[in-house]
């Protein structure tokens, strides 16, 4: 998708965990393993941009991992919120605000996205700690881990 503004687009990052591994898919564009996701589309919501881009990326259904359930409020669609937000770089001055999410899989079967990836693979613990920062990028890599542990324990 082209950017819809100079300096900053938003986005959504899904780290996929089922039991001791997490999902990643190696970027065609970038070379490297990172997790399913990409731009939140005009219209859309993160939590609707999520489910689409893992849909198209991986061809999985997910339910996402949440540390409290969701109040219901009157007037007001309460959307779960991201683990984490960030903000990283894309080129020149143009920045992604990232909004970081993990999810478990409910449905589907792993799908390789041909057009925007090399591969997919599930990643275990020992997997994402021994990998060069070529590989996986520290910042995918503490996700990943954090989306492990989060997911043990929940």
């Amino acid at each position: 998708m082209a950017h819809l503004n100079y300096y900053l687009d938003f986005t959504v990052s899904v780290f996929i965990v089922e039991g001791d591994r997490v999902l990643l898919v190696h970027h065609r564009g970038l070379n490297r393993w990172l997790p399913v996701g990409g731009h939140i589309d005009p219209g859309e919501d993160p939590i609707t941009a999520l489910h689409r881009e893992v849909r198209e990326e991986s061809g999985l259904r997910v339910e996402l991992i949440l540390d409290q359930p969701l109040p219901e409020l009157p007037d007001v669609e309460v959307l779960p919120p991201p683990a984490f937000m960030d903000i990283h770089p894309i080129a020149g001055e143009h920045r992604h605000l990232g909004m970081v999410y993990f999810a478990r899989p409910v449905e589907g079967e792993v799908t390789l996205a041909p057009a925007e990836h090399h591969a997919i693979r599930w990643y275990t613990l020992p997997e994402i700690e021994a990998a060069p920062d070529t590989e996986i990028p520290r910042n995918v890599r503490f996700y990943a881990m954090d989306a492990l542990k989060r997911s043990a324990a929940a």
